[in-house]
């Protein structure tokens, strides 16, 4: 019992001796406290004025929170002498990064690349962009992954790292879509009487910009036809990228297509080719000398 008291006495005269050095690293850890939430109220206030997405003002707040409090805790620790503590945590957190970096390479890479679109934000919500060769409407960002709605309705989650580090598409920044088709008249035809038609016909349509103007010229010679390209451009409304380019892209290629046919000219189906049969006449002899 004595020396259970005499271990407690050691004990509480330490704690005494040490009570400034306590009262501070306490205090020191309320202020980490106040100043990590006020750090992440101001972070937020300032990026919700942006297109920032709700998960990732919640995870960087949480972030820079975490921050400002370990730095707290280590600093603490430092006061109240456990120094080969503090160096211990840094060394062992060092080692551990590295380990969970080899054992989480891929999650972490997501992470890291959802971190930095979040400032570069090359997209947004409802943007229909391509990625891969996958094409669909942004539905929802989130630091791992991207959701996407295809055409099909089908679901697809693209890593971040692969929107970072790929080529991506964004059909929706400046609402400029291109469209063009190929249509092909006969050999005999005018080639470049039928661009300047068409050139003219396009122009004259309201809904194709006028700059960029549309064109018209010979894409390459087939066996049958003459191949012409047509583009253009049109203005598109956010929420009608998908059908809208589809539906002013058929309307022209049968006004095109009008146009071609009102001034006589000849497309490649149109052309025929037909081979002249003529009557044969066989004479049979009957060879007596081969009966006998």
């Amino acid at each position: 019992m004595e020396k259970f008291v005499n271990s407690f006495q050691t004990f509480f005269d330490g704690i005494t001796e040490q009570a400034p050095e306590i009262t501070v690293a306490v205090l020191l850890l309320i202020v980490a406290h106040f100043t990590g939430k006020a750090v992440r109220n101001i972070y937020r206030r300032i990026l919700r004025r942006g297109d920032v997405s709700k998960t990732h003002l919640a995870f960087f707040g949480k972030l820079l929170y975490g921050f400002i409090l370990i730095l707290g805790i280590l600093i603490a620790l430092n006061i109240l002498g456990f120094y080969g503590l503090v160096t211990s945590i840094l060394a062992s957190g060092g080692i551990t990064a590295v380990i969970l970096g080899f054992a989480f390479k891929d999650i972490g890479e997501n992470f890291l690349a959802g971190f930095f679109m979040a400032f570069s934000r090359p997209f947004r919500t409802g943007d229909l962009i391509q990625s891969e060769g996958l094409v669909g409407r942004v539905q929802n960002i989130e630091l791992r992954h991207t959701h996407i709605r295809t055409a099909d309705g089908c679901d697809v989650f693209i890593p971040s790292a692969q929107l970072l580090s790929r080529p991506l598409y964004n059909f929706t920044r400046d609402g400029l879509r291109r469209g063009s088709f190929e249509i092909g008249i006969d050999y005999r035809d005018n080639a470049e009487r039928a661009c300047e038609l068409l050139t003219k016909r396009l122009s004259a349509e309201e809904r194709v910009l006028s700059e960029p103007a549309p064109t018209v010229q010979i894409q390459g010679f087939n066996p049958l036809y003459v191949e012409l390209s047509v583009t253009f451009w049109i203005e598109v409304d956010t929420s009608m990228q998908e059908t809208y380019l589809v539906f002013i892209r058929s309307q022209l290629m049968e006004a095109c297509r009008t146009t071609l046919v009102k001034h006589g000219f000849t497309f490649s189906s149109e052309v025929t080719s037909a081979v002249e049969m003529r009557d044969l006449n066989v004479n049979v002899r009957k060879d007596n000398d081969q009966n006998q």
